[in-house]
């Protein structure tokens, strides 16, 4: 192949995407330490889509530019590298990271050590120093085949669960004696679902979820109770309860909140796959409010030490991994239009909750 094939969507009407073909770099023309890359499979689900609504927000679109008024939405998977002009770095390391949904990634390797590398582009400066980080997986076998397959598709889904459980364990779940998730069905929300029922008793754990998922939701075993949205109100009002919403539903959070009232001690935001983002004004109960992985990520990093959250996010991803066997069938699509199709179905939420993509723009 001597084009780089990239993926993208417009971002002012994400239903509009574009597929474009630029001139292969070759090794000659890598700057001083730069790699090509080629992106071997990366995993896409809903919070690819929160990606692309928060594009402006939160620095996304500036990682991987895409031509004027499109954005390359960025996505966790592994890519192999073809052409190295840093001597630390051979050709054929397989890496694990942030890549566009594109076939090839230029990268300026900086901070390389034995276990990972930076991209040091300028564009990509400015933004949580997670979205520039490459693992060096070659050599480790969790990250290889199907176990590999569940790295790019949960870990940094489980990275945010362990971080909300994380928050709410250390705030006493602000006086809730149950925590309610929206878009249960989610891989985030059933990752925090697990941590809480398994780490957080007596804590009582509710999946709200549509009436086609709750089946699926309820096969988990990581939920007290799956209530379907129509039945809401359904749930006792006088339960002090905190709230995480996965899924940005304006209607919903509003329902929530008049349901409780006061009786509401917390309303994390934390996705946004509806594209009604509307708010509702004067809401009872705990003012809504995001969630920021990074600033919990930052003050663990500080109070736990060197290797401190390594060692406890390893211990609870290694007792997550049995549920994925069992729960999660992973599928794979090759090629431009597989990619475009899950793309849409993802954004409209037609992916089966039980489904795992791995996609490629390469056809085999």
């Amino acid at each position: 192949m001597s084009s780089i094939k990239q993926f993208s969507v417009d971002k002012a009407d994400l239903a509009k995407t574009s597929l474009t073909e630029t001139p292969l770099a070759s090794r000659e023309t890598l700057p001083d330490d730069g790699l090509l890359v080629k992106v071997d499979r990366f995993a896409f689900t809903a919070n690819n889509i929160t990606y692309a609504m928060l594009g402006d927000a939160m620095k996304y679109w500036q990682l991987f530019p895409a031509s004027d008024g499109f954005g390359n939405i960025p996505v966790w998977g592994f890519g192999n590298v073809i052409a190295s002009k840093h001597p630390q770095v051979e050709e054929g390391e397989r890496l694990f990271g942030y890549f566009p949904m594109a076939t090839h990634l230029a990268i300026e390797a900086v901070d390389v050590s034995k276990r990972g590398l930076r991209d040091g582009a300028a564009h990509r400066q400015g933004v949580a120093p997670v979205y520039n980080a490459y693992a060096r997986v070659g050599a480790d076998p969790a990250f290889a085949g199907r176990q590999g397959d569940y790295q790019a598709l949960l870990r940094p889904l489980f990275m945010l669960s362990f971080l909300v459980d994380d928050f709410l364990a250390e705030a006493e779940f602000f006086g809730a004696s149950q925590v309610i998730l929206s878009s249960a069905s989610s891989k985030t929300a059933f990752g925090l679902a697990h941590l809480l029922h398994t780490r957080r008793q007596p804590i009582r754990v509710v999946g709200l979820t549509s009436g086609g998922n709750a089946g699926f939701t309820a096969s988990l075993g990581c939920y007290h109770e799956i209530v379907p949205y129509d039945r809401i109100e359904t749930l006792p009002p006088e339960q002090a309860t905190a709230f995480v919403d996965m899924a940005g539903n304006a209607e919903l959070r509003g329902r929530l909140h008049r349901h409780f009232g006061d009786r509401l001690v917390y309303s994390g935001r934390i996705g946004m796959t509806h594209q009604d983002t509307a708010e509702t004004d004067d809401l009872p109960g705990a003012r809504p409010s995001w969630f920021f992985a990074p600033d919990q990520l930052r003050k663990r990093a500080k109070e736990w030490g060197p290797g401190g959250i390594d060692q406890r996010f390893g211990a609870a991803w290694a007792d997550f991994v049995p549920m994925l066997e069992k729960s999660l069938a992973i599928v794979e699509g090759f090629g431009a239009e597989a990619v475009e199709r899950i793309y849409r179905q993802t954004l409209t939420g037609k992916v089966a909750p039980s489904e795992g993509h791995m996609l490629s723009l390469f056809e085999s």
